[in-house]
């Protein structure tokens, strides 16, 4: 045997060559054919499917399971079962676990010549993941729908106007293949929008249910307050008229806004103007209004301090005070109507004031040679010299002394006229001194 092989090794070479390209060939036959090979493949995850109807579905002629456009697994059976089709799903181990409880399947052909496949579709809220040998009810799958079924549900006529809408679009787009793409890509950008619009309507479906509810509850309000509603329009009818009527003024109206915008306008540049002023003022006025928490709280105390003086204390003392200012009430309108005057006469004492206690070039006392004092130097000198005048007195009282001066002649002349007369005046001892008035004195 091994003579033989070595003999013709070249003729064996090519044997197994060729069993490698068949084995080779006939794999990628059966991978095509979707059939699962035991040893080479792990186990298939099997589901089962309850529909209505099972037509055109036939195991292992490639008809496969997809979600979203993908291939997940394979249909390797259908069974007839209390007059539902049984189809038995299986999926690859790669997506053990996707399918939950709430997934929907529906039949659907790729070709017109009923090639079907399964689409799985998502529930709306998540569910428990669907494990092996799971049933997907028959609530939750659809058949596919063949034409005739459709056509059958019209009648005569709808089928006769359906068939001339075939006919025409035949007719309008036969040898026209090329316009109909390319305004099938102009309406693309308008399928993305819509795509985009439907995929938001989408997410508030929750908003769009409730909104259609509450429409619902408005027009059932609406349509029970009929009288109501014909009361509102025939008001606003009425409202429509009077609005009617007073058309030239608003017309007016309308002719005087140029001039009211123009005016408010310049208003509200002025109030820009004042904003830039304002906004660094608030700035630095922020920190004493934050403070003002803090001053609130130090000013508290006293608050509650000052509450029962101003209650007890004060508030009395006003009440008692109120009769007295009714009274003075009118002294002080004469007051008021005295005013011009006074402010006149307290003018011109001010003036005097002011040149009294004018003292430029004056000095503190009347030693400094060549300086002349003001009045109210002279003033206190004046003061000091009446003080010294009435400060005299005798068993009468208060008298003012009175300096005489005058020859010694003169004096002994006039008391002669009036007989007691040095007397009174206390000449006697002066006439009858001999240092003062003796001989040789005038």
């Amino acid at each position: 045997m091994r003579r033989a092989i070595r003999e013709h090794a070249v003729d064996f070479g090519a044997i197994i060559g060729l069993l490698v390209i068949a084995m080779g060939v006939s794999y990628v036959i059966l991978q095509n054919q979707r059939l699962r090979i035991p040893i080479l493949e792990a186990k298939p995850f099997q589901i089962e499917g309850v529909f209505q109807t099972g037509q055109a579905v036939t195991p292992g002629q490639g008809q496969t399971i997809r979600v979203s456009g993908v291939r997940v697994g394979d249909i390797s059976k259908v069974e007839l079962e209390g007059g539902r089709a049984i189809i038995t799903m299986d999926l690859d181990q790669d997506y053990k676990g996707l399918v939950e409880t709430n997934w929907t399947g529906l039949l659907r052909p790729k070709t017109g010549l009923k090639d079907m496949f399964i689409e799985l579709t998502p529930g709306r809220e998540p569910a428990p993941a669907a494990e092996e040998g799971w049933r997907m009810p028959l609530s939750n799958t659809l058949p596919d729908v063949n034409p005739d079924e459709f056509l059958s549900a019209l009648d005569a006529d709808t089928r006769d106007y359906l068939a001339l809408l075939l006919n025409g679009a035949k007719g309008g787009l036969e040898n026209r293949a090329g316009d109909l793409s390319q305004v099938l890509q102009r309406f693309e950008p308008t399928y993305r929008d819509l795509a985009s619009v439907s995929s938001e309507v989408a997410k508030r479906r929750e908003d769009l249910r409730r909104l259609v509810h509450s429409l619902d509850d408005l027009y059932t309000q609406l349509g029970s307050s009929d009288d109501d509603l014909a009361e509102l329009v025939s008001t606003s009818a009425r409202t429509f008229d009077a609005f009617a009527q007073e058309r030239d003024n608003v017309a007016a109206t309308v002719r005087e806004l140029p001039s009211t915008l123009a005016q408010t306008t310049d208003a509200l540049g002025r109030v820009e103007r004042f904003a830039n002023v304002l906004t660094p003022a608030a700035d630095q006025i922020r920190p004493a209004v934050l403070a003002l928490r803090r001053a609130n709280a130090a000013t508290l105390p006293f608050a509650r301090e000052a509450a029962p003086l101003l209650r007890t204390e004060i508030r009395p003392f006003v009440r008692e005070a109120r009769p007295f200012f009714r009274e003075l009430k009118p002294g002080v309108a004469d007051l008021v109507e005295a005013e011009p005057d006074l402010k006149g006469t307290v003018r011109a004492l001010n003036g005097l004031f002011n040149m009294l206690a004018f003292n430029q070039n004056g000095a503190e006392g009347p030693e400094v040679a060549g300086r002349d004092e003001g009045y109210l130097f002279y003033l206190a000198w004046l003061a000091h010299q009446s003080i010294q005048i009435f400060s005299a007195q005798d068993a009468n009282g208060v008298y003012r002394p009175l300096v005489l001066g005058g020859t010694c002649n003169a004096i002994q002349s006039t008391s002669s006229t009036v007989p007691g007369l040095e007397v009174i005046l206390g000449t006697v001892g002066v006439l009858t001194d001999p240092a003062v008035c003796g001989a040789g004195q005038p």
